[in-house]
């Protein structure tokens, strides 16, 4: 009921704990926190809380226009709202070394289990778009370097994040993500790798756990779970497909409207009231009320000394 009972410092403890295990992660992305219980309630990993999706929700497109305090209180609600570890994208990390410092702390209060900083130049653009650019790797290595100097609980994964294949080429990618470790990072997320060759050859480069990111319509094929566990994947995150499917559903659903003057024919597609208040645990907020409600002090006489 209200908020997830497991702490955010036993969440990161899982995390840590599920990567080191070798099995394949897989974390779709939550556009709000009641998605966020379905993807428990399906038996996945974790929670991925994408920038685009945050960015789209707000109306505004993924170029790095959302704010730290907008990024730290959805990560919260969306956190507290399950027992599942929550991986949350950072961006560029919101600014220079030091704002990169207050982001990791305000990151870790909202309960996160994890964060990903990239390489790109602020203001950023979407992973899978072109006209990318990516900061010296200076730059790059004192960005994680503040990440992980700012973490009060050393469980909070640091992970980086590097767009450098898409402008440099897979060696520089390689060559990046091994400094990315040595600066610190606790796990890479190379971006947009063309095949499954790729994320090979990152796995080979670095000994830390690597990301796959599976986005619709972007640089990559789809992979399934079996193909990224066979060239040692260790996560994997859906980012923005609920969202689409979501909007995809009102989409259509909105044209049944306009066409029939009523509903009536998306019901069966519906999530129902009792499959609703079932994901909301409703009856446990009737109990707990009730037991509030009918509480007396009768038979609980309290003697002063």
């Amino acid at each position: 009921m209200l908020h997830s009972a497991v702490p955010a410092h036993q969440k990161r403890a899982d995390f840590r704990a599920a990567l080191a295990s070798g099995r394949l992660l897989r974390l779709p992305g939550a556009f709000n926190p009641l998605s966020a219980r379905l993807v428990e309630r399906k038996g996945f990993d974790g929670v991925y809380i994408s920038g685009a999706v945050l960015s789209a929700d707000l109306g505004l497109p993924d170029i790095g226009l959302t704010t730290l305090s907008e990024v730290a209180g959805r990560g919260a609600q969306i956190a507290r709202v399950t027992d599942l570890p929550a991986l949350i994208d950072a961006d560029t990390g919101f600014g220079e070394p030091m704002n990169i410092a207050r982001t990791v702390q305000m990151i870790e209060d909202a309960g996160i289990a994890g964060l990903h900083i990239e390489d790109q130049v602020n203001p950023k653009r979407c992973g899978h778009l072109d006209g990318k650019q990516v900061v010296g790797l200076d730059v790059a290595l004192r960005r994680i370097k503040a990440a992980v100097d700012a973490r009060r609980d050393p469980g909070l994964l640091v992970m980086a994040r590097t767009d450098v294949r898409a402008i440099e080429g897979l060696d520089a990618a390689k060559d990046r993500a091994k400094a990315l470790v040595d600066a610190g990072a606790d796990a890479i997320f190379p971006e947009a790798m063309t095949d499954l060759s790729e994320f090979e050859a990152i796995r080979q480069a670095v000994d830390v756990p690597v990301l796959a990111n599976m986005t619709e319509f972007g640089k990559s094929a789809l992979f399934t779970t079996d193909q990224l566990a066979s060239v040692g994947v260790n996560i994997v995150i859906y980012p923005v497909s609920l969202l689409r499917i979501a909007m995809g559903a009102a989409d259509r659903a909105l044209d049944t409207l306009l066409a029939d003057g009523t509903l009536e024919a998306e019901v069966p597609a519906m999530q129902t009231r009792t499959d609703l208040y079932d994901l909301l645990d409703y009856g446990s907020y009737s109990a707990f009320d009730g037991g509030v409600f009918d509480f007396s002090l009768d038979g609980h006489h309290h003697t002063r000394a």
